[in-house]
């Protein structure tokens, strides 16, 4: 329900102070933005790859442009925004108010000479600006240097208030469904694969494995699979999460990743038999053409399940999750095995609660075939992750969602498109990845001597900001989220503070939590790999379904029970599907 603006500004002292802490126990710092030196990394925001991270580092210091000297701005989003986001931790952050007066923004116009501020319509550079020629004048129609002078009390929305739309961002997302301190492992994953569904894959099995024998031959020892062993079966999978092995029968092997405790409760043999005729989908229906349809029902059961078991925090994060092969098998292959292996027929897109890490959605993009979701889309990037971006938003309308996106999302047009839906936005820009239509070239080039750290510009058009930030780099960023005129500051490791827009601030603290969130989780990931591509995709949904799990546990009475790593958590639910007896967590 929304609350009146008074009681709204009553917590808002407190409020900041517990998301300041927060923010600062993150330690953003220069690797946020690409920046190379003794305590930086490479950019984690362009790519999930390791070639593109280190290309994207290199195209910062590429994109170079004049950037305006700022003063210190009131905090006062319009109306119509997100606010300064909502929830736990990182976001709502409103720093120094200074007044209802409207702050002084100064363009440099690329050679350092102060021009007119916020009141200039034109929005085009002065002087010896790189692209102010007939098209520049074209593409910055609408778009304004600064800030609108306009700012009243009405246009301002404190910490705590509910955001339009009726969202309430006071830390009230996480578990929809109280579970009892005594809740176990298998408890938390059967939220999202429970016995219904394991019981179908036990069915489809079966079938699958009677039409494949009256095709191609009896199977002597083939015995029809039951709900113990399937369990079974996926927890023998699972446990490759847990100890990375190249193969799952090496629990069998008597060798250095060999587990008797394990390999008691089903014979090797048993397994193969079961891992070759398992099916979730047996057969294709006439009206089916998804190229994913042996494994969709699947997906959409578990869509339905993370909707049902998890309220998301306001603010959320479009990304590619950390799906690459095992690192340590990386490693020791020689560049000729790296060649030889298959690259994945798919790309796995999701939407993150960037409060918990929570994934709130999946979106499986298959790379072959024609059409507008094949191989003709892959050759126009920012027109196939567009179309990612709205599929996994086809949900979140109405709902006042903040958004974060990475450069191959974020355009003029689909934040345009969003708005209009009440999905609110804030990206990174690239001028080589990102749909750049109707942005003014003038924020786009970069000058031939930078400015200072912390020296920012920006442009406006209606509720879109288009902010410039230097930090030993150019930095662009697209926001109708955030109001220009709130003030932020990146906190280094060894020299403090930089001063940026809000809308900066936010997106390195909810990006690096996120980042953060894959470095850890994503080593839990299924090492099995199967060459059918359903069977992968398959796999890396079972992990995810395991790293939810994980999060509500946490989030419950049972965590304060019994307090299980991720490592130990993997290893009880292991032990629970299979069957064996209770043992005590390996410390």
């Amino acid at each position: 329900m929304a609350e009146g603006g008074g009681g709204a500004r009553r917590r808002a002292p407190a409020l900041l102070e517990a998301a300041r802490a927060r923010y600062e126990s993150l330690h953003i710092s220069d690797d946020v933005f690409g920046e190379s030196g003794p305590d930086s990394g490479g950019n984690p925001f362009y790519s999930t790859s390791a070639a593109s991270r280190s290309s994207s580092a290199a195209s910062s210091d590429e994109e170079r442009e004049p950037l305006d000297p700022q003063g210190r701005p009131t905090a006062s989003p319009r109306p119509g925004r997100a606010g300064a986001g909502g929830g736990r931790g990182r976001r709502g952050l409103e720093r120094r108010a200074a007044g209802p007066s409207a702050p002084r923004f100064e363009d440099t116009g690329g050679k350092g000479r102060p021009a007119g501020g916020c009141r200039g319509g034109a929005g085009t550079r002065r002087g010896g600006g790189v692209g102010a020629g007939a098209g520049e004048s074209r593409r910055s129609v609408g778009w304004l240097v600064g800030v609108p002078p306009e700012t009243n009390e009405s246009a301002r929305v404190g910490i705590g208030l509910t955001a339009p739309g009726g969202f309430e961002p006071l830390g009230r997302e996480g578990p929809t469904r109280k579970m009892p301190p005594s809740a176990s492992a298998v408890d938390f994953f059967q939220l999202f694969v429970p016995d219904n569904v394991l019981k179908n894959m036990v069915v489809q099995t079966n079938m699958y494995a009677k039409k494949f024998q009256e095709r191609f031959g009896s199977d002597g020892a083939w015995v029809e699979v039951t709900l113990t062993e399937m369990k079974a079966f996926l927890g023998y999978m699972i446990s490759t999460s847990i100890s990375h092995c190249e193969s799952v029968l090496s629990i069998w092997s008597g060798g250095f990743y060999s587990n008797r405790s394990l390999a008691l409760v089903m014979s090797q043999a048993r397994f193969e038999k079961i891992l070759k005729y398992f099916h979730v989908v047996a057969f294709r229906s006439s009206q089916t053409t998804h190229g994913l349809y042996k494994v969709q029902p699947f997906l959409d059961s578990l869509q339905n399940s993370f909707d049902a078991a998890f309220r998301p925090s306001q603010t959320q994060v479009l990304h590619e999750p950390l799906i690459d092969e095992d690192p340590v098998f990386i490693a020791t292959c020689t560049e000729r095995e790296l060649r030889k292996r298959k690259k994945r027929k798919f790309s796995l897109w999701v939407r993150q609660c960037s409060s918990t890490g929570f994934i709130i959605q999946i979106y499986v993009h298959l790379k072959e075939g024609g059409g507008p979701d094949g191989l003709d889309a892959l050759k126009n990037k920012p027109q196939l992750h567009s179309m990612v971006a709205r599929s996994l938003c086809r949900n979140a309308a109405g709902k006042n969602y903040i958004i974060f996106t990475g450069p191959s999302i974020t355009s003029l047009t689909l934040f345009e498109e969003f708005e209009k839906q009440g999905i609110y936005c804030c990206g990174l820009l690239s001028v080589r990845k990102s749909d750049c239509t109707g942005l003014p070239l003038s924020m786009l080039t970069n000058p031939a001597t930078p400015p200072a750290r912390g020296q920012y510009q920006i442009k406006m058009k209606g509720n879109m900001s288009l902010i410039c930030w230097y930090n030993k780099g150019h930095f662009r960023f697209l926001t109708n989220a955030y109001s220009p005129v709130q003030q932020g500051v990146i906190i280094k490791r060894k020299s403090g503070e930089i001063p940026c827009p809000l809308a900066v601030e936010a997106f390195a603290a909810h990006l690096s939590y996120i980042c953060r969130y894959d470095d850890k989780y994503s080593k839990y990931f299924i090492s099995h790999k199967p060459n059918k591509t359903w069977q992968q995709v398959f796999w890396f949904a079972i992990s995810i379904a395991i790293n939810n799990a994980y999060i509500l546990y946490k989030m419950s009475d049972a965590y304060h029970v019994k307090r299980y790593s991720r490592a130990q958590f993997g290893e009880r639910l292991v032990r629970e599907l299979l069957g064996l007896e209770d043992a005590s967590p390996t410390h």
